[in-house]
């Protein structure tokens, strides 16, 4: 579906990094709670399935039928945009292209996320080239997991996408801009994103896009229910 690129969270990366994240990187997306940290995740997810990309959605929150409600949810709000008539294919294409693994109750380790991938590769013949990570809890995450998780995107040839959930009351920011919680483990992710509301609508700002700090930041206005964008970045 070359046409998703225009309606695309995404899009905000065209001038500057076209080809997105890229295999063997971290990407992050930073928003408050109930803001559409999962939502914006879901897109980058479809922009990799509609470039003919396979995808693993790890959730450390939710079990696979409610992700799986989230991805119909949203892909129909996609259809609806660009008026897709053979709506049933692309949803075919999703539920052919991406495999949903759950982690819940504290269930999630590096160990268990490789064994997983393993088995897919072995068994099913499922080698994604991008991983969701939704929920994982930067708060209690040290740089050294996140190593790991590098690790593992460098061996499996795959980027890897992760939601972090800020906190209104915490005001922490570093010498780069970076703002709580990714601002002491930063240096390990090749994309970092901040989704916010302001007065005027809700913005996706881009902080780091691979070797560059943004101060001023780059931004596109989304539209906050369907996370769609409503101007040109």
């Amino acid at each position: 579906m070359t046409n998703f690129a225009s309606v695309s969270p995404l899009k905000i990366l065209e001038k500057s990094s076209p080809e997105g994240l890229g295999r063997g990187n971290l990407g992050v997306l930073i928003a408050r709670a109930g803001v559409g940290k999962t939502a914006c995740l879901i897109h980058i997810a479809l922009d990799r399935i509609f470039r003919s990309g396979k995808l693993v959605h790890v959730s450390l929150e939710e079990g696979p039928e409610k992700v799986t409600s989230y991805y119909n949810v949203i892909y129909h709000d996609v259809a609806e945009a660009l008026d897709i008539p053979n709506e049933d294919e692309y949803q075919a294409l999703i539920d052919r292209n991406r495999m949903i693994l759950a982690y819940l109750n504290r269930s999630f380790d590096l160990e268990r996320l490789r064994a997983n991938l393993n088995n897919l590769a072995d068994r099913l013949e499922f080698s994604p080239e991008t991983l969701i990570v939704d929920g994982l809890d930067f708060e209690n995450t040290g740089i050294d997991q996140f190593k790991g998780l590098k690790k593992i995107a460098e061996d499996f040839s795959l980027e890897i996408w992760f939601s972090a959930l800020s906190h209104r009351h915490i005001k922490d920011v570093n010498e780069r801009g970076i703002p709580y919680p990714v601002n002491s483990v930063d240096e390990i992710f090749s994309i970092i994103f901040h989704l916010h509301p302001e007065p005027s609508g809700l913005f996706l700002k881009v902080l780091k896009d691979h070797d560059k700090i943004l101060d001023g930041g780059r931004s596109v206005r989304l539209d906050p229910n369907t996370i769609l964008p409503l101007d040109e970045p």
